[in-house]
């Protein structure tokens, strides 16, 4: 691989890493503050994906590189929310991600853009699979931002709910919407046995004790 391809892989890694950074601004019509970041809701969905797949009986390892891919194009478009793009014409992510890899070898380059290429085209089992992951991590941050007193990220529940297609991700999305956010470190708190307390120290007259030393 040629120094330039390395070089451009150096500068696709730290383009990558502004998702760390940018936040997810729809959840600031819900009065969050400091909301998630695109990374961080990346990690979920992709995580989400492989599940589905696996339940769905797609590829695993595909959805979850397709979801881990999805939003790499807002490192220059930004995250829209809801209410504005109605508003804006917006480059296609395809477009975004041709110049993204622009620089990157050829094995590289090209994966990347077919993922990106058939996740936009949600023409294969993986891509629908991925794309109910992307609102299921919705539907569950939504639940988490309300049960920490956000009542207005509520909003975000039941729209994510009705788009979500496969029959594993409408399941999946009901137990989420019924099952608490903080009941998985509930039920763990429940179950742990606590240890018992040490015993009391003896209150005899042992010759061997202190106040046989004291005497």
């Amino acid at each position: 691989m040629a120094e330039e391809e390395l070089q451009g892989l150096a500068r696709y890694a730290y383009e990558v890493g502004q998702l760390k950074r940018s936040k997810r601004t729809g959840w600031w019509l819900a009065g969050i503050a400091d909301p998630e970041s695109v990374a961080e809701h990346t990690f979920r969905t992709a995580l989400l994906g492989y599940v589905l797949a696996l339940m769905e009986g797609a590829d695993p390892d595909r959805t979850a590189a397709l979801c881990l891919f999805h939003d790499t194009a807002e490192t220059r478009l930004g995250d829209i929310p809801s209410v504005g793009k109605r508003y804006l014409t917006q480059a296609p992510a395809a477009d975004v991600v041709a110049d993204q890899v622009a620089d990157l070898p050829p094995e590289v380059a090209g994966p990347i853009t077919h993922l990106v290429d058939e996740y936009e085209a949600q023409d294969s089992l993986e891509s629908r699979v991925a794309k109910d992951a992307d609102k299921l991590e919705c539907l569950i941050q939504a639940r988490e931002y309300e049960a920490q007193g956000y009542q207005d990220a509520a909003s975000w529940v039941a729209p994510s709910a009705a788009s979500i297609r496969t029959a594993s991700g409408r399941r999946l999305a009901a137990s989420c919407r019924a099952v608490p956010p903080r009941q998985w470190w509930k039920s763990f708190v429940d179950s742990y046995i606590r240890p018992a307390p040490p015993p009391e120290p003896p209150t005899g007259t042992d010759e061997s004790g202190p106040s046989a030393v004291a005497r």
